[in-house]
């Protein structure tokens, strides 16, 4: 009977774990010790720290640490055209609303004035328009191509996305100068 136990202490004492399966019992746990101090904050430093920590991390995801390519480019730009379109329909809706109020803003008021317009300046005003309207369209055709399943590869997804540019260009200059 103590010939286990005798075999048993004298190897863990060659190895160096008797210390701390005496310490834990006769468990084979080891004992870990944690060495952390703290310190008393006052609320005001704790947010000081805290913003200074801030400061000095970047955001997630940070930019500049991806490649720009074309299909972001493009996500962005379809987003970046939905807002002005969604304010621009709004806004022409709400001042059909106010017609009654006031009559001074008519259709034929708004044709006389851009009939008086010089033609470069018609054109440019048709092409500010022209531009996020068509290139919002075509993209989001792409969109509904891709909810079908169609030009997913990478391949497909760079040819949709340069002729969506392509449609773009071309239709805006021909809805801003010869429409």
């Amino acid at each position: 009977m103590f010939a286990p136990v005798l075999a048993r202490r004298s190897v863990l004492s060659a190895t160096g774990l008797a210390p701390m399966l005496r310490a834990s019992g006769s468990s084979l746990m080891l004992a870990q010790r944690r060495l952390v101090s703290t310190q008393h904050v006052k609320p005001t430093e704790e947010i000081h720290i805290l913003n200074e920590q801030r400061l000095k991390r970047p955001t997630s995801p940070h930019l500049t640490i991806y490649q720009p390519q074309l299909t972001w480019y493009m996500s962005g730009l379809t987003r970046i055209t939905g807002v002005p379109l969604s304010f621009a329909l709004y806004g022409a809706s709400l001042l059909y609303l106010l017609h009654p109020y006031f009559p001074a803003i008519d259709s034929a008021h708004l044709i006389q004035f851009a009939h008086d317009l010089p033609t470069w300046l018609k054109g440019s005003v048709k092409m500010i328009f022209a531009a996020p309207f068509t290139y919002h369209a075509f993209n989001g055709i792409r969109h509904l191509l891709w909810d079908a399943g169609y030009g997913l590869t990478l391949k497909g997804v760079y040819a949709t996305g340069y002729t969506v540019l392509a449609a773009t260009a071309v239709s805006s200059i021909y809805l801003a100068f010869f429409v």
